[in-house]
């Protein structure tokens, strides 16, 4: 299949409606999800009552802004405290899995067809019926492997769940088999390539790679350009979450990602969550359609800004000018979120250890997590690196510093990547 064929057309006709179209369609599932959560999630009944907001007079995006956004920690400490029930509208026997992610986050996942909402931003990707897709997301707990599979097997793929790591096995299956597409994380593709020149291989000749979907981590164009060349194929991103899926998705002519047809996206001040004028950068919040577990207006924590604007790509969708960055403390790092207070944690179980900051680069557009440690006593480096990794499922390099280099009121977390 030539690169023009996997560029042409749309999944479905909701990707080129027109602007009013898109409004009245997507404000009428804004208003008929706030009915059903009103009716039987608790959650969000206890936020509309703290508010003294009634979902029946909320008739406008405008009145939209006087309910709450619900942040990630928020999110977090509520079911810790109250259990997933307490945001389900039905019983949660009716789901079809339940995932744990990093937090810990329960996400449950309803039985609605294409639940997460990702075919349309695989098919803008360039996936086609016909490809060999290896899924390099993991399959155990966390719901990407199963949430990225679904959306190539209504395209019409086959699917390789070969999971991640194990490098060498996923290079035997790359040139055993002919794998049309990668999904997984940029920084994973780069290091199989890498791997695979490590082994006398040339991933442009030994390979059938044509098309990627790329996600979980932020994508640095320089990053991009090299795997681009180094196999001879497309790589395309899409943004999104394990708690609500899909949120917007590359086109085959870049210059930002189109919003997904599946949702609700406002860009809102961080501090007050009122929504922003087209243009201005603040924090993504999402409310998608899926009235299982209503996420209603969910503070992401990541910055962008809406670009409107015809696309070369036909698709008529708003775009959101990539994530420029995090509202908060915590980064994302490999694809999981790395939060001070799990850090603090670690750290506690260490008398040895007096200060310590987590520092993330990303050379050559890779994730690289080194943790500053000022030590007091001595430190059982092995049990360190095992209860830090078992507790936020990131492997770091460990550096000692001298005692007072952190200095008091240093930050604990300090993301200084680049993403050009």
């Amino acid at each position: 299949m030539k690169n023009v064929e996997r560029s042409a057309g749309y999944y479905h006709g909701l990707e080129t409606e027109s602007g009013s179209q898109r409004l009245e369609r997507k404000w009428f599932a804004v208003r008929d999800l706030l009915t059903r959560a009103a009716r039987d999630s608790d959650e969000f009944k206890e936020r509309l009552a703290r508010a003294e907001v009634k979902a029946e007079d909320i008739w406008s995006p405008e009145d939209y802004a006087r309910i709450p956004v619900l942040r990630k920690k928020e999110l977090l400490a509520i079911q810790a405290e109250r259990g997933l029930s307490h945001f389900l509208t039905r019983e949660m026997g009716t789901t079809r899995r339940i995932y744990l992610s990093p937090g810990p986050l329960l996400d449950p996942e309803g039985k609605r067809p294409d639940y997460w909402g990702w075919t349309e931003a695989f098919f803008a990707a360039g996936f086609r019926p016909g490809d060999l897709a290896q899924m390099t997301f993991s399959y155990h707990l966390t719901p990407a492997g199963h949430m990225l599979e679904e959306p190539l097997r209504v395209i019409g793929c086959a699917v390789i769940p070969a999971g991640p790591g194990n490098t060498e096995v996923q290079i035997d299956l790359m040139t055993k088999l002919p794998v049309t597409g990668f999904v997984g994380m940029a920084s994973y593709l780069s290091s199989i390539g890498q791997k695979a020149r490590d082994m006398g291989l040339n991933p442009r000749k030994d390979f059938s790679l044509k098309v990627a979907f790329v996600a979980a981590e932020r994508l640095a164009e320089s990053l991009r350009r090299q795997v681009e060349e180094e196999f001879g194929m497309v790589v395309r991103q899409g943004y999104g979450t394990a708690d609500v899926g899909c949120i917007a998705y590359e086109c085959p002519h870049l210059g930002g990602m189109h919003l997904s047809s599946r949702c609700w996206v406002e860009i809102c001040d961080p501090a007050t969550g009122a929504p922003l004028p087209e243009g201005q950068t603040g924090e993504v919040v999402v409310t998608p359609f899926t009235d299982l577990y209503p996420m209603i207006r969910l503070a992401t924590g990541d910055l962008s800004r809406i670009e409107a604007g015809a696309c070369a790509c036909g698709r008529t969708s708003a775009k959101l000018a990539g994530i420029l960055g995090r509202v908060d403390d915590t980064a994302k790092v490999k694809g999981q979120f790395l939060y001070p207070s799990q850090v603090a944690e670690v750290m506690a179980k260490f008398p040895g250890i007096k200060a310590w900051q987590a520092v993330v680069t990303n050379p050559r557009g890779k994730d690289h997590l080194v943790l500053h440690l000022e030590l007091a006593g001595n430190l059982d480096l092995a049990a360190f690196e095992r209860v830090f990794q078992a507790k936020c499922k990131l492997k770091p390099q460990v550096v000692a510093v001298k005692p007072g280099e952190l200095g008091d009121g240093a930050k604990t977390l300090v993301d200084q990547r680049t993403f050009d």
